[in-house]
């Protein structure tokens, strides 16, 4: 028996996609694991396949089998205009059609995109472009050793900051190898990851102050940086305590510590300043990616002009064949210049706001252990009976299986986002009140479902 064909197993009742789970089948034998990205795949979610696009026009996606969704998973995030936005899509078009595309030589697009960046982020002086966010989170933390001239970096439980051997640990660790939770221990991400690189970390759980000052009061002499998401976007939809971040940004300045805001999925999300705007804090370092770009891929790292000054002047390498090319500094550029529409943002929240306060009515009415955690264009569910403010929460009280089923329920309804609690929905500029009013439908009908089966 095949395990994919759709005759044994679905996504969701009702869902046609027995040419989805036909070219899974085929990708199997030539692409180890049918995909080209661990959250596309089986074990991330997608059992017992992914759908595989047709192609995708604004708010929409369309499936190889013809189903239509209104499209909440967004590329996980890079999408902040939909799919295929014009005037993004057509700067990419004109820069090869008349340019090029490589020169590995500057072009001064490449400063007035900079100018851009540096005038929307208050604490970024100056910035240098990559490709992906991992290569701009390997850049910072470099960086901040190669400033302090110390080696230890603070990361978070439950966050992921790409997939370089330097950080790629404790992501999601499982709980009887993760140590104690006031003192966790370095896990890394699976095999592979060279022994001894976990010397230079110090694991924490995140939202707790008084942990991270004892941790910089006795260490901090041997800290570089403290690495972190302004809001926990890789354990589903996290936000910060009031007055962590402060607390954070006043710990890290005492002891002479770099903070490095991972921007990769708040920046220019969550406004033009991104999450740092948003709570009003200034770090030393600051990395972004997927908003910066409107869907073509481009990251960006930069910060205080005195940190930035060893890369000035070559002390810290900051190299790349494709950093700064053609296609995604037309499309960056396209993009700073849509998301600097007067009201864009504020149009923005209200669609958004309106889907994160229905689906917490509808969630509600229906009787559900559920919350709706998000901060504008950014949420996610929770089922779960207590609060989550960091990793251990989640794995203690989200209830996974209640998830897979409102995954199911709702992608059956034409209603796309990723299958794990773990990820997040995202919503685009190009989301309408319609396209809301009919999510919240399906979702009533779902919580109906799950409240009867409870």
């Amino acid at each position: 028996m095949n395990i994919h064909d759709p005759q044994h197993a679905q996504l969701a009742a009702g869902l046609a996609s027995a040419r989805s789970a036909e070219l899974f089948d085929k990708a199997c034998k030539l692409i180890p694991g049918g995909v080209n990205s661990t959250a596309r795949a089986t074990w991330a979610g997608w059992d017992p396949y992914p759908l595989f696009v047709q192609g995708g026009q604004g708010a929409h996606l369309t499936d190889v089998d013809g189903n239509r969704y209104i499209d909440y998973l967004l590329g996980l995030g890079p999408m902040i205009f939909g799919h295929r936005p014009p005037r993004v899509t057509q700067a990419v078009v004109d820069f090869i059609q008349t340019r090029g595309t490589v020169f590995a030589l500057p072009t001064q697009d490449e400063a007035r995109l900079a100018e851009k960046i540096v005038a929307a982020v208050p604490s970024v002086e100056q910035v240098r472009l990559c490709n992906t966010g991992t290569e701009a989170v390997l850049y910072a933390t470099r960086l901040a050793r190669a400033f302090t001239g110390r080696s230890k970096i603070v990361r978070f439980e439950g966050m992921y900051h790409g997939f370089s051997d330097g950080v790629y640990w404790s992501k999601h660790p499982a709980l009887d190898r993760a140590g104690p939770d006031d003192h966790p221990r370095a896990v890394p991400q699976g095999p592979g990851l060279p022994h001894g690189i976990e010397d230079n970390l110090i694991i924490l759980p995140w939202n707790d102050a008084d942990l991270l000052a004892d941790t910089l009061k006795r260490h901090g002499h041997e800290i570089a940086a403290v690495l972190t998401e302004p809001v926990m976007c890789n354990t589903g939809c996290i936000l910060p305590q009031p007055g962590y971040l402060e607390a954070m940004r006043e710990l890290t300045q005492a002891h002479g510590v770099v903070l490095i805001f991972d921007e990769v999925i708040t920046g220019f999300r969550l406004g033009l300043a991104g999450a740092q705007g948003r709570f009003g804090i200034k770090p030393d370092l600051s990395v972004f990616a997927k908003g910066i770009g409107g869907g073509f891929p481009v990251a960006a790292m930069g910060g205080r002009a005195e940190l930035m000054a060893l890369v000035a002047t070559g002390k810290v390498s900051m190299a790349g064949t494709y950093c700064a090319n053609g296609i995604a500094i037309a499309a960056a550029n396209a993009a700073l210049d849509e998301l600097n529409t007067a009201g864009l943002y504020q149009q923005l929240d209200t669609v958004s706001d309106a889907l994160r306060h229905g689906l917490s009515r509808v969630l509600g009415d229906a009787g559900l252990p559920a919350s709706v955690v998000g901060l504008g264009p950014l949420m996610q569910v929770w089922f779960a009976r207590e609060p989550i403010h960091n990793y251990r929460d989640a794995e203690r009280h989200a209830d996974q299986v209640l998830f897979r089923r409102w995954w199911q329920g709702m992608l059956a309804r034409g209603v796309l986002f990723h299958p794990g609690a773990y990820e997040n929905l995202f919503v685009s500029t190009a989301h309408t009140p319609a396209d809301v009013q009919a999510t919240l439908a399906a979702a009533k009908e779902v919580a109906s479902e799950l409240a009867r089966s409870a």
